[in-house]
């Protein structure tokens, strides 16, 4: 074999070689772009972990009557067409109240805007006779006008809370009276099914990461 031969032989081992390289390059960076755009789906396990509880398959609850703070009826039908966020509160509670709420606008206030078109966030009172539509017209906004607050009459507050296994009872003190209740979060997702529930307290940062799991795991229509 001539030096030349040789030569061109070398030459061409080189170019199979750089081509073999950046074929390489080419296909650990497509891999690497579709990891981080891919978006991530979290197993039930990462899920709890993370504070968020998801219910296999998701439970159908029975209907309900309340009034919303501008005092329009609100049924189960709301819940169409959104994730919804419930939580039971009230305006007199000195702290779990205002903090899960302060929490929930901050959090709410991350999301993109397409995704708070997508969300709803409800406060359902469990002290209905001090908090009136007007009294939550006044609440709710405070942390955010998007909110919605939910009041009516005791008994259909109660069924509706017992059918997202949230419990609350009147505690007498002296004159006065508060309300025990449960911190958690319950998530209704868009067909209107009992879909999950975020364990208190709030965690943005977990919510966050959970929820863009849910939606991006949620089958669509």
């Amino acid at each position: 074999m001539t030096e030349a031969m040789k030569t061109e032989q070398q030459k061409r081992g080189i170019a199979l070689t750089l081509g073999v390289i950046a074929t390489f390059i080419v296909i650990v960076m497509l891999l690497f772009i579709n990891k981080i755009t891919t978006p991530r789906v979290l197993s039930n396990l990462e899920l709890q972990v993370h504070g968020t509880i998801v219910f296999e398959p998701p439970r159908i609850f029975k209907d309900f009557v309340l009034l919303d703070h501008k005092g329009e009826e609100f049924t189960k039908a709301r819940f169409q067409g959104k994730w919804s966020f419930v939580f039971f509160g009230f305006t007199h509670c000195p702290d779990i109240c205002p903090t899960t709420m302060a929490a929930l606008s901050s959090w709410y206030k991350t999301l993109s805007p397409e995704v708070q078109k997508q969300t709803q966030i409800i406060m359902v009172s469990v002290d209905p006779a001090r908090d009136s539509v007007e009294t939550l017209a006044q609440y709710v906004p405070y942390f955010n006008e998007d909110f919605i607050g939910l009041t009516g009459e005791f008994l259909p507050i109660k069924r509706f809370a017992n059918q997202l296994n949230v419990a609350f009872t009147k505690v007498v003190q002296g004159d006065d009276y508060t309300v025990d209740h449960s911190g958690i979060i319950a998530m209704i997702n868009p067909r209107g099914d009992y879909h999950a529930f975020i364990k208190p307290p709030l965690n943005p940062d977990n919510a966050s990461l959970t929820y863009s799991s849910i939606r991006n795991s949620f089958p669509s229509d």
